[in-house]
């Protein structure tokens, strides 16, 4: 097996001027600090035996640690498995049995408890990761460097591995898109880094790209705001459709001059939200589609195609049958590839699309699965969450097909399900108003922030509010 030569991190995410701003993670840390923070990291990986085709599972909050240490995993040669810190022991032991990494790196509060009794060495400079050696941890199998797991949404996640050409492939495809951040900017990121959009678009991307990129504090409006405000650079902020809920909330956002606009990724906007944020805040609130296994696949940066997309350079899609398909050499799917979702160069994304015949732009209308019959008709889920989100009152809502019938749960709307299912009837025919209707405080978000559609979890956080 041929690992991934190591020098590309160096070629592609740490080299330029020592003293160039590339992190303010509670305080600025030019390339140079950090170029120091990842080889002495290193030192400490290696000693504690991690080194060519080594596997390791990273299970820390955002942190330099983090940075630091991945950074480090991916310069001795290894692979570095991404765990959210928020997963549970339980969660992280499932994925440990999977994957079988031969190190957790962590820090002490995190180690779970099953693991509490081995032996731990430091992973940093600082003492606050350290390197949990695993029961039956085996080396890399394949060339890749990144494993992640997808958010887990509608059920189990799945591991998707990249290898470090797909992560610079993607790394050029940012570039070439007008007004994605680069050289003397700065990225405000709110996305998780051990999940696609934060970590590529997000870490990768502002060190490859030469931006700034900033942690903020607290993933509060005014913990946001204040990150943006930190210094007058050009400032974009990245995140997911919960952030810019968020932020559109204010409804007295400060003047933030040189805020140029937000970008977000993970799920479809609710209609309104949109104009509403562009009206607060005077930017556009851009898009970007993309997935775990493949990365940015197409973007509206401006906010003014809706709902078409331009692919970014290198992605090829294509549509049959009403479903998304991208040529993809090679399964991201670690074990045996399922052929439902990849097969002879094609994945399939398991989303409806049109594709534009003239200018190729793409647009994305939810999930195949979207689609169900009842009684006969024909029923688009998508089409009655969207009508649900845009009556007044709704904060958000999940729609979903089960135990043949239509559930939705419904978050801010004090009017309680029976007045929602009569606005919804005045809007939609008898057959697709939800047989069930749940109203909650807030619905379930997996650790990405997007929504749960998991139908247990859904009726369970129903439960427990009744």
């Amino acid at each position: 097996m041929a690992f991934s030569d190591p020098s590309w991190v160096d070629r592609v995410l740490l080299s330029g001027p020592d003293d160039e701003a590339c992190l303010d993670l509670g305080r600025p840390v030019n390339r140079g600090e950090l170029r120091l923070s990842v080889a002495a990291a290193q030192r400490a990986l290696t000693a504690a035996g991690l080194g060519e085709g080594g596997t390791a599972a990273l299970r820390l909050a955002p942190s330099p640690g983090l940075i630091t240490v991945l950074l480090a995993v991916w310069r001795c040669g290894g692979q570095a498995v991404l765990l959210d810190h928020r997963l549970t022991d339980a969660e992280v032991g499932r994925a440990v049995t999977m994957l079988r990494p031969r190190f957790l790196l962590t820090t002490p509060a995190l180690v779970p408890t099953d693991l509490a009794e081995l032996p731990r060495t430091p992973a940093d400079e600082d003492g606050g990761v350290v390197a949990v050696p695993l029961p039956g941890g085996r080396p890399s199998a394949t060339g890749h460097v990144v494993v992640q797991l997808s958010s887990g949404s509608t059920g189990r996640p799945k591991a998707i591995a990249r290898t470090a050409a797909d992560l610079e492939r993607e790394l050029r495809a940012y570039a070439m898109v007008s007004g994605f951040p680069g050289r003397g900017e700065r990225v405000v990121l709110l996305s998780s880094m051990v999940h696609v959009l934060g970590l590529v678009g997000g870490l990768l991307n502002a060190l490859y790209a030469g931006a700034e990129l900033v942690l903020p504090s607290r993933l509060t409006p005014l913990g946001i705001l204040d990150a943006v405000a930190r210094r007058d650079a050009p400032t974009t902020v990245i995140g997911v459709p919960f952030h810019a809920e968020l932020l559109a909330g204010r409804t007295d956002p400060p003047k933030l001059p040189h805020l140029r606009r937000m970008i977000v990724a993970g799920e479809m906007l609710r209609p309104g939200l949109r104009e509403l944020f562009t009206q607060r805040y005077g930017i556009p609130l851009g898009t970007m589609y993309g997935m775990t296994e493949t990365g940015v696949i197409a973007t509206d940066l401006t906010g003014t195609g809706h709902p078409w997309l331009e692919p970014v350079h290198g992605m090829e899609p294509s549509v049959a049958g009403g479903e998304l398909h991208l040529r993809v050499p090679e399964s991201p799917y670690l074990g045996d590839p399922d052929p439902t979702r990849w097969s002879e160069g094609l994945l399939h994304t398991r989303d409806a699309a049109s594709l534009d015949p003239v200018t190729g732009r793409v647009a994305v209308h939810g999930r195949r699965d979207s689609q169900v019959s009842i009684g006969g008709l024909k029923v688009d889920l998508t089409e009655v969450e969207q009508t649900l989100t845009a009556l007044p009152g709704v904060d958000e809502a999940v729609v979903l097909f089960a135990d043949g019938a239509i559930e939705a749960y419904v978050a801010g709307h004090a009017a309680g399900p029976e007045r929602l299912r009569e606005l919804l009837a005045e809007r939609l025919a008898g057959y697709k108003l939800p047989r069930r209707m749940s109203v909650l405080p807030a619905l379930p978000r997996t650790t990405t922030g997007k929504l749960q559609r998991s139908a247990d979890t859904l009726r369970a956080a129903a439960d427990a509010h009744r």
